[in-house]
């Protein structure tokens, strides 16, 4: 599964190593206690319905971005920092990315998994 990016312009790969979070306990562990994530990595928290979404980074030794995405367009970019980043925006895809691997997108893009 990839995360694939169109800003309008040109469409790319995010990631090509997507985990997905699509259980409770994998929701509510996220990233917490790993030590690192690759480069070509993200975990995506996949919803039914789009409402607001938050996500913290207690437990969480390094910084990522985050993306929040609606019916398949980002609504949010934010970088959260270790430990003590938090944020949340309506979504029904979130994803976590190595900080600066969304530095391309915005709000208004399109965001999508694709398999």
């Amino acid at each position: 599964m990839e995360l694939r990016h169109d800003d309008g312009e040109t469409v790319r790969t995010l990631a090509s190593d997507v985990e997905t979070a699509d259980t409770y306990l994998a929701r509510a562990k996220g990233l917490m206690f790993r030590r690192s994530i690759p480069d070509d990595y993200a975990l995506a928290f996949r919803f039914s319905g789009v409402r607001r979404r938050d996500v913290h980074m207690l437990f969480v030794p390094f910084d990522i971005d985050a993306v929040w995405v609606a019916e398949g367009e980002v609504q949010r970019v934010k970088r959260l920092s270790a430990w003590t980043g938090h944020g949340g925006a309506p979504a029904d895809l979130l994803v976590e990315l190595p900080a600066g691997a969304a530095n391309p997108v915005r709000p208004g893009d399109r965001l999508w998994l694709a398999e």
